[in-house]
């Protein structure tokens, strides 16, 4: 949720900034927010002075009983209802006018980052960098489904016929690949000075509001309305939720977790080429990092982590690249978004494995996580999060790009978690 106070005065450049996002009506919208901050800044006024012209005749009242003044004192008594009465119509006000502005700024996207390209979709992202070679596959390379069945690793329809298409079963080597990726990526991220979380599956409505899920992806989400819980669909929510309603002091900082959870996605409109396979599922494995940080200091974490992932992927050897996203294909709650993609060498095409994000303050507003600077001054921290790394589309570009015509390779990095070095 961005700051009344950034909005209060800097409104035109966030308006700029919003239009990066193409936001619909942003003026409307930023104007109507700002109309409402004013009308509950002059309703708490008029509320306090009312409540404290209302304490100050009180005391006067006691003061004319005790003077024997008792009909001048009946007589204010009869005010100080009245001055109730208007109390009580100036604080109804109040809270309404609260929840309206609350529900406004709750639905305005975070402002971009002064580096996020215009774009209207993921055509016009910026391509930063390149790393690693395009394999050349022998004349009877397969895509990954098909390598799939051929070796009886993921069975995609005894998924279908337990639960749903996007629920795949892993099954011999394949649920061993599974195993290995997540032991590999967490060894590396605990390695690296993160701390391990094992977090819950579910979470409440208060964790969704927090990180920004809802209400904006409430439609993406798998609920347990009986309960009043959401499936996650990434492990950042409830680790980044650790700190909702949490003062920090600044020494604590940089905070690092890493957590291997399943995620769950109702991906809903998906359909074609694009979701063939392990392109797009329903549940999916992934370890995610997160960082809260002192403000100053979270475009260098976010650097770090963009590093660190990308260690990731050399360390498999996987080619890929990198891609700075546009204002129409990054996120509500981003300022800023670089992701990931492998080269998936039979499919021909790039697969996205990784965002690494920068919320700046955003989440922090809504969780009400904040920090106590050297001076003492309250602020809100920054959180930053990345996937490191999600399975499937790993999974898919290890099976494609280390085939062979005997057998499916696997990358050296992954051999000792795995225990062979070879799918045949």
């Amino acid at each position: 949720m961005l700051q009344l106070q950034f909005l209060r005065d800097n409104k035109q450049e966030a308006i700029e900034r919003l239009k990066i996002k193409n936001v619909k009506d942003v003026e409307q919208r930023v104007d109507e927010i700002l109309d409402l901050d004013n009308t509950r800044r002059q309703l708490q006024k008029e509320c306090d002075d009312t409540k404290a012209e209302g304490n100050t005749i009180a005391k006067e009242i006691g003061m004319l009983y005790k003077q024997g003044r008792q009909d001048e004192a009946n007589a204010k008594k009869a005010l100080t209802a009245e001055l109730k009465t208007r109390e009580k119509e100036l604080s109804d006000r109040l809270a309404e006018t609260e929840k309206e502005l609350n529900a406004k700024l709750i639905a305005l996207p975070n402002a971009p980052h002064i580096s996020v390209p215009k774009g209207k979709n993921a055509d016009d992202n910026e391509i930063v960098a390149y790393f690693g070679e395009k394999p050349e596959l022998p004349a009877n390379a397969l895509p990954h489904w098909e390598l799939c069945a051929k070796y009886n690793i993921i069975d995609f329809e005894l998924g279908n016929k337990i639960t749903g298409a996007g629920f795949p079963v892993y099954r011999g080597k394949g649920a061993a690949l599974q195993r290995a990726l997540i032991n590999f990526f967490l060894s590396n991220a605990t390695a690296a000075g993160f701390e391990e979380i094992q977090p819950p599956l579910m979470i409440n409505e208060a964790s969704g509001l927090g990180t920004g899920q809802l209400p904006d992806k409430e439609g993406q989400m798998y609920q347990i309305p009986l309960d009043g819980f959401y499936m996650i669909p990434t492990a950042e929510v409830p680790i980044t939720n650790i700190y909702r309603n949490v003062i920090l002091d600044e020494k604590q900082f940089p905070i690092r977790q890493a957590g291997y959870s399943e995620c769950f996605r109702r991906e809903a409109g998906s359909y074609g080429k694009d979701v063939r396979g392990l392109n797009r599922l329903h549940e999916f494995s992934k370890v995610e990092i997160v960082v809260i940080d002192h403000p100053d200091h979270s475009y260098q974490q976010l650097e770090i982590m963009k590093d660190y992932v990308g260690g990731l992927l050399q360390k498999l050897k996987l080619p890929f690249r990198i891609v700075k996203l546009c204002g129409g294909d990054i996120s509500f709650t981003s300022a800023l978004t670089y992701d990931f993609e492998v080269w998936s060498a039979a499919q021909e095409k790039w697969l996205e494995v990784s965002s690494v994000s920068n919320f700046e303050a955003f989440q922090a507003n809504r969780m009400k996580l904040r920090f106590k600077d050297k001076d003492g001054k309250m602020r809100l921290a920054h959180t930053l999060n990345g996937s490191a790394l999600a399975l499937p589309r790993i999974v898919a570009s290890i099976l494609e790009n280390y085939q062979t015509e005997d057998g499916i390779r696997m990358p050296d990095a992954l051999v000792p978690f795995l225990g062979f070095d070879k799918i045949s």
